[in-house]
């Protein structure tokens, strides 16, 4: 076999970006709340200028306007969505980077603003592909998920209010009865202490009419799926999943066709293990949390309900309940992680198929094997 000299040359493949040519500039912004920092490269990847614009959406048309077609990049954010669709309306390409996956921002020991803006404004210019781009909502399903925030705001500042007053209590040696947090003001207002019942009466005030307006938000929810969303029952057969699960996984995915596989919904939604392994070390690490909090929050208490004892059989539930047999440590929750991550592929999947549920489609296969 002949051995390679080092004195010959080495040839080298070099790949020429080809959509590079048609942009003047390549620019990253780094967002803020009142200012963005702009940071903008020439085709020769050199910096042309760097400036500061008020985050206006006149201003940005103004800017975006008066230049000739470039690839823009900015950090995904609460008010990225609506800057990038005002940049790409002027017609230039547009990334909204996933911060997240991009240490090179996010570890760096020097960061400030400018900074992130040239970076980003250099990622976008060498390889896009390492913003790791996320997809955008509608200005519409955007409008649609605030009715999930807002009732998530209200369902929070209820449970804060009822931990308030039973802390209360538990000062005057009064430990309040459960109950459910609808039922807590009619039925709790007499057993509190007579020395705090004066203080504490505008708070069970508060609560009722916070169940009140949370009554609303699920009466609007149903609507929205009604109407907007017809596949929403697909996702409600599962016993666990309403209409507000379901509305809010429909809504934070947007898209279902945008995941190859149904399975690595679970990666997206951070519910698999982090892995760091190195040579023959195989340590054990938690879920990598990564996506959006809110929904994974509302998968795993849907896998709570489903291994709990209100909980119908199907194959979830057994599949959550083997793991609980196992015994050690953590070996409840470790049955819900894993119920929650398996129900997050099944709802994608249901989505995509229009398949009817079936609780215990699987029972049946390993009883023949």
């Amino acid at each position: 076999m002949k051995k390679h000299s080092s004195n010959q040359p080495v040839t080298r493949i070099v790949r020429r970006d080809v959509n590079r040519e048609k942009f003047t500039f390549f620019i990253g912004i780094d967002l803020g709340d009142k200012n963005s920092d702009f940071c903008v490269l020439n085709q020769e990847g050199e910096v042309h200028e760097r400036f500061r614009l008020r985050m206006k959406g006149g201003d940005f048309q103004g800017y975006f306007v008066s230049i000739p077609p470039s690839r823009v990049a900015l950090e995904s954010g609460g008010q990225s969505r609506w800057v990038a669709e005002i940049i790409e309306q002027c017609g230039h390409e547009v990334y909204v980077a996933n911060t997240r996956k991009v240490p090179y921002i996010t570890a760096s020991d020097d960061k400030d603003d400018p900074e992130d803006a040239y970076k980003l404004a250099e990622l976008v210019y060498f390889k896009p592909r390492l913003l790791h781009p996320v997809l955008r909502r509608s200005e519409q399903m955007q409008a649609d998920l605030s009715w999930i925030r807002a009732r998530e705001g209200l369902v929070e500042s209820r449970t804060q209010l009822v931990n308030l007053v039973r802390g209360m209590c538990k000062g005057f040696a009064g430990r309040l009865e459960r109950c459910s947090v609808e039922s807590f003001p009619a039925k709790q207002a007499d057993q509190v202490p007579e020395a705090i019942r004066s203080a504490a009466a505008p708070l069970l005030e508060i609560i009722d009419a916070l169940n009140e307006r949370i009554r609303y938000y699920d009466q609007m929810e149903e609507h929205i799926a009604r109407e907007r969303y017809p596949k929403d029952w697909l996702l409600d057969q599962v016993h666990g999943v309403g209409v507000h699960t379901a509305l809010a996984f429909m809504l934070t995915i947007g898209d279902p066709e945008r995941f190859a596989k149904s399975r690595l919904v679970g990666s997206f939604l951070g519910m698999r293990p982090r892995q760091q392994n190195s040579g023959e070390s195989r340590p054990q690490w938690g879920i990598t949390k990564a996506g959006d909090v809110y929904l994974r929050k509302t998968l795993v208490n849907c896998a709570h309900y489903i291994l709990g004892p209100r909980g119908q059989d199907s194959d979830l539930r057994r599949y959550g309940l083997r793991i609980c047999e196992r015994g050690g440590k953590n070996a409840k929750k470790r049955a819900v992680i894993a119920v929650a991550r398996k129900l997050a592929v099944l709802l994608h999947r249901l989505w995509v198929t229009g398949e009817a549920y079936e609780p215990l489609r699987n029972t049946p296969r390993a009883v023949a094997a």
